[in-house]
C-alpha cells in the first residue's frame, strides 16, 4: 500500500503493487507470495479488479453493492459483488463502450451506449434488446419521471426513447452543430446539454422547450488563461436544485447557480487538457474535477486546492463511491484504481477493515524527505563556506550529508557567487551559437579530388542557409559532411571528366561557370598560402552584372549547345582522319586459319551472315525465314497460328539429292523404252 500526502491529507492508494496474471495457477500464486516480499505486502481489496488492457468507464450500483466497469480488448463489462470481495460475472460485448447507465437499483437493468451507435439493454440474465440511433452517440441521460432515455451526439438533434411505449419520440432540435454531454437535474427535472461551441442549453421535459442558454467558452476565459482554440464542454454535473458544474476541453471548471448567467467560480487545471468528470462531496463542500493526468480536489465556495491525485497512467474515468471516502479510477492500464482518503469519510460498509489498518499507520509515522530541503554534503557546504553551521539546526544531519532549507541554499549561493546567473546565461548564449556553427560547412581546406564540385556544394550550401534565415525551411545533410560520399572527394577514380562528351553535352554552359569556380579556387589557393582565415572576394564582374549573367545564361543555352555539338563533330573527324592515316601506314600481313577435319571451308562471308543473323531478335529472323520460303504461317478453323518450319539443306546434300533425282529420272525413261518394245513385240508375233 502506498501512502502520499498533499496540504497534510494523507491518500492511501490500494491498487498500487504487482498484478499477477490470470491463467497463473493458485499454486504458482502462492508459491510467488511466499518469494516476493511485494506479492506477500500488496493489498488486494477486490479479487481480479482489473481489465485485460484498458479499462474505460466504472460505475457504483445504486444500493452500493456492485461495481460495474467496462473495458477492452475485447469489449466487455464485469460487475464485482463488494459483499463478496470478487468477480461477479463477466459479459463479453461486440463493441466498446463510451458510456453506460444503471437504471435499477442493482445489476438487473443496463444500458450501455456503444460506438458503433448501437444501444444495448441488459437483464439479470444477459443480453435483452439491442436498437440503433442516426447518428453516433456521446453521452445519455435517463429521466425517471417519464421513462424516457435522451441521447447526445454528432448531430444538432436530441434523441429521445421511450422505455414504457418502447419506441422513439420527437427529437429535442438545439442550436449547436454538435452535442458532447448532458445530464438531467435529480431535483426538478432540468435537461441540461453541452454543445461544442462551448455552450450549455436547458431544456424542460414536460414543454419540451429550451429555457435556459449558458455561454462558457467566454466565461471561462480569464487574464491568466493561455487559449488556443474555442473551449468546448467535455464535462456536465448538476448538484441539488441550483448548482451546476461545467467542465471545458481547455482544463477549466466553472461553477454556477442556475438564476445567474455568470459563473461564481471558475477553477483551472493548468495542464490544457479536457476535463473528464465532475463529482460533488457535500460533506466537506467540496468538487472533485478530473483530466487525464490529475484529480484535483477544490472546495466549491473559495476554490483553494484541497488536495491532488496524480496516478501513473492517463484517467479515463473517475467514481466517488457514496457516502464514503473511497475514490475509483478507470485508467489507462488493466489495473483499475481504489484510492482511501479518510479525511472524506469512513470506509464503505463491505471493507471497514481499512479504517484500522490506517489508523495504525498513523500511530506509526514514518520518516519522509521533504520538497522544501535541499543535501548537500560536506564538500557543498565547504564550498559555501557554511562549515561553521554543522551541528546547528541550520543543518540537520542525514546519512553522508546535511539537509538545509532551500531557501537558505539559495541565499547562500547568489551570496558567494552573484554573477552566476550571468555566467549561466552566457554559456546557453555560446552554446546556441556552436550549435548554429556545427550545421555549416566547416571546410578549411579544399578535397584533393573534384575541388570544384566541392565548391559549388559550398555555394549552394551558403544560399541555403540565407533562405533559411528568411523562411523557416528544415535543414538537409550536406554530402560533403556526410559520410557515405567521403570517397567521392578521397578517391582519385571517382574524379569527374570534363572532356567527356556526355559531361559537356549535359552542362552546356558549364565553361562560364567553371570560369568563375576556377578564379575562386586560386583565390582559395593563394589564401591557403598565405594562412588567412578571411575569405577576400574574387576580383571581377560586381554582382550585379553576374546576376544579369544568369539571366542571359537561358537565352544563350541553345546556342552553347550547338557550339558543344560542333566542336565534338569536329573531334570526331580528326579522329577519323588520324585512324585512316594510321591504317594506310600500317602493312597487312597474310593471316592463317587451320580447319578442323570433317569441315568444309567456304568463305569469310557465311560466318559474318551467321554472326549477323544471330544478333538480330526473333521477330527479324523469322521475318527473314518467311521471305527465304522456310517458313510459313497459316491461320487454323479454330482462329490459333501453324507455323511450318522447313529445314535449310548444305550444298552437298542438295547435289546429292539432284543426282538421285536425275538417277529416277532415267530410270523411269528406261522403263518406259523397254516397256515400248515389248509391247512391239506381241503386235508383230503371228497367231497360230
Amino acid at each position: 500500500m502506498q501512502v502520499s500526502s498533499l496540504n497534510e491529507v494523507k491518500i492511501y492508494s490500494l491498487s498500487c503493487g504487482k498484478s499477477l496474471p490470470e491463467w497463473l495457477s493458485d499454486r504458482k500464486k502462492r508459491a510467488l507470495q511466499k518469494k516476493d516480499v511485494d506479492v506477500r505486502r500488496r493489498i488486494e481489496l477486490i479479487q481480479d479488479f482489473e481489465m485485460p488492457t484498458v479499462c474505460t468507464t466504472i460505475k457504483v450500483s445504486k444500493d452500493g453493492q456492485y461495481i460495474l466497469a467496462t473495458g477492452t480488448y475485447k469489449p466487455r463489462v464485469r460487475c464485482y459483488d463488494t459483499y463478496q470481495l470478487s468477480l461477479k460475472f463477466e459479459r463479453c460485448l461486440d463493441s466498446e463502450v463510451i458510456t453506460f447507465e444503471t437504471l435499477s437499483d442493482d445489476y438487473s437493468k443496463i444500458v450501455f451506449l456503444h460506438n458503433d451507435r448501437y444501444i444495448e439493454f441488459h437483464s439479470q440474465s444477459g443480453f435483452y434488446y439491442k436498437t440503433r440511433i442516426p447518428k453516433f452517440g456521446r453521452d445519455f441521460s435517463y429521466h425517471y419521471p417519464s421513462c424516457d432515455l435522451y441521447f447526445v451526439g454528432a448531430s444538432s438533434e436530441v434523441y429521445r426513447l421511450n422505455l414504457e411505449q418502447g419506441r422513439y419520440l420527437n427529437p429535442l432540435q438545439t442550436d449547436a452543430a454538435e452535442n458532447n454531454v448532458c445530464d438531467i437535474n435529480s431535483v426538478h427535472g432540468l435537461f441540461a446539454t453541452g454543445t461544442v461551441e462551448g455552450r450549455v442549453e436547458c431544456w424542460d421535459p414536460r414543454t419540451r422547450n429550451r429555457v435556459g442558454l449558458l455561454d462558457c467558452a467566454l466565461s471561462s476565459v480569464t487574464a491568466d488563461s493561455e487559449i488556443n482554440s474555442l473551449p468546448t464542454i467535455s464535462a456536465l454535473k448538476f448538484n441539488g436544485a441550483l448548482t451546476m458544474a461545467v467542465g471545458t476541453s481547455t482544463g477549466q471548471v466553472l461553477l454556477y447557480d442556475l438564476r445567474s448567467d455568470k459563473p461564481l467560480l471558475v477553477k483551472d487545471h493548468q495542464y490544457g487538457l479536457p476535463i473528464k468528470s465532475i463529482h460533488f462531496q457535500d460533506s466537506l463542500d467540496l468538487i472533485l474535477s478530473a483530466d487525464s493526468r490529475i484529480i484535483k480536489m477544490w472546495n466549491k465556495n473559495t476554490g483553494k486546492i484541497f488536495t491532488c491525485l496524480e496516478p501513473e497512467h492517463d484517467i479515463n474515468d473517475v467514481c466517488l463511491y457514496p457516502n464514503s471516502g473511497m475514490l475509483l479510477t478507470a485508467n489507462e492500464t488493466p489495473k483499475m484504481g481504489i484510492y482511501y482518503i479518510p479525511v472524506l469519510g469512513p470506509a464503505p460498509r463491505w471493507c471497514s477493515f481499512l479504517d484500522n489498518l490506517t489508523e495504525e499507520l498513523e500511530e506509526n509515522p514514518e520518516s519522509t524527505v521533504y520538497d522544501d530541503y535541499k543535501f548537500v554534503t560536506k564538500k557543498d557546504l565547504e564550498n559555501l563556506g557554511l562549515t561553521h553551521l554543522i551541528g546547528s539546526p541550520l543543518l540537520r544531519a542525514y546519512m553522508h550529508g546535511f539537509f538545509m532549507d532551500i531557501r537558505f541554499y539559495h541565499k547562500v549561493k547568489l551570496m558567494v557567487n552573484p554573477f552566476a546567473y550571468e555566467e549561466y546565461r552566457r554559456d546557453k548564449i555560446r552554446q546556441k551559437i556552436e550549435e548554429a556553427r556545427a550545421q555549416r560547412v566547416q571546410l578549411k581546406k579544399l578535397p584533393k579530388v573534384n575541388k570544384e564540385l566541392a565548391l559549388k556544394l559550398i555555394e549552394e550550401e551558403e544560399e541555403k542557409q540565407k533562405s533559411t534565415l528568411k523562411k523557416k525551411v528544415k535543414s538537409l545533410p550536406n554530402i560533403l559532411t556526410d559520410d557515405r560520399f567521403k570517397v567521392m572527394f578521397e578517391n582519385p577514380d571517382f574524379q569527374v571528366d570534363e572532356e567527356s562528351e556526355e559531361f559537356r553535352l549535359l552542362n552546356p554552359l558549364v565553361s562560364k561557370i567553371s570560369e568563375k569556380r576556377k578564379k575562386k579556387l586560386r583565390l582559395l589557393e593563394r589564401q591557403q598560402l598565405h594562412e588567412k582565415e578571411e575569405e577576400e572576394e574574387p576580383e571581377g564582374k560586381p554582382s550585379d552584372a553576374e546576376s544579369s549573367e544568369s539571366s542571359d545564361d537561358e537565352k544563350d543555352w541553345v546556342e552553347e549547345v550547338r557550339k558543344q555539338r560542333r566542336l565534338l563533330q569536329q573531334e570526331e573527324k580528326t579522329k577519323r582522319q588520324e585512324r585512316l592515316r594510321e591504317d594506310q601506314q600500317t602493312v597487312l600481313k597474310p593471316q592463317f586459319y587451320e580447319i578442323k577435319a570433317g569441315e568444309e571451308f567456304r568463305s569469310f562471308k557465311d560466318s559474318a551472315t551467321k554472326q549477323k543473323l544471330m544478333n538480330k531478335t526473333l521477330e527479324d529472323r523469322l521475318k527473314l525465314e518467311a521471305k527465304n520460303g522456310t517458313l510459313s504461317v497459316s491461320d487454323t478453323t479454330v482462329g490459333s497460328k501453324q507455323l511450318t518450319f522447313t529445314l535449310k539443306r548444305s550444298e552437298q546434300q542438295k547435289k546429292q539429292q539432284e543426282a538421285e533425282k536425275l538417277h529416277r529420272q532415267e530410270r523411269k525413261t528406261l522403263r518406259r523404252s523397254a516397256g515400248h518394245l515389248k509391247s512391239k513385240n506381241r503386235r508383230g508375233r503371228p497367231f497360230h
